[in-house]
């Protein structure tokens, strides 16, 4: 299945969850909560407070090696916008892929998920816990501070 299949199948689109497909074209769902929606929501408002140019999407689509990924919000740059920003899914992983963590999420999972968005091009990649605790990853591993001028060490 290719996600054009997905995202025109009628069937799918009032299902309570997140679709993703793996690397074999396999739709992958989990369960989203109403706390899953607020904490997308207050990550919504705090990178509209941080950035004051490029675009916030929640449900951001991200082709990869391993299918496609959805992180559950993200931040692109207007030179991202530029190149990329229309397309579904996108060929590349914005700057900035958050993903909000829920009980179903295995630790192995958010690491393949991490080194995936790092890999497609992200510079950070934030995991938010159910009680909105954030943490930072690059390249190099976990980190204190935000790659990105001016947000430190963001919270919600």
């Amino acid at each position: 299945m290719q996600w054009a299949d997905v995202l025109a199948d009628a069937s799918l689109g009032n299902l309570p969850y997140k679709i993703e497909l793996d690397e074999l074209g396999r739709i992958v769902m989990s369960p989203a909560s109403n706390r899953h929606g607020i904490l997308q929501a207050r990550l919504v408002r705090l990178l509209a407070r941080l950035f004051n140019e490029g675009e916030i999407l929640v449900e951001c689509s991200i082709s990869t090696h391993a299918g496609v990924k959805v992180a559950d919000v993200a931040w692109m740059s207007a030179e991202f916008n530029a190149r990329h920003g229309d397309i579904t899914p996108c060929p590349a992983a914005p700057e900035l892929c958050i993903e909000v963590l829920s009980p179903s999420n295995s630790p192995a999972e958010m690491t393949e998920m991490i080194h995936l968005y790092l890999g497609y091009g992200a510079r950070e990649v934030w995991t938010v816990s159910e009680a909105g605790d954030i943490r930072l990853f690059g390249p190099e591993g976990e980190r204190e501070l935000s790659c990105f001028e001016n947000l430190g060490r963001p919270a919600l």
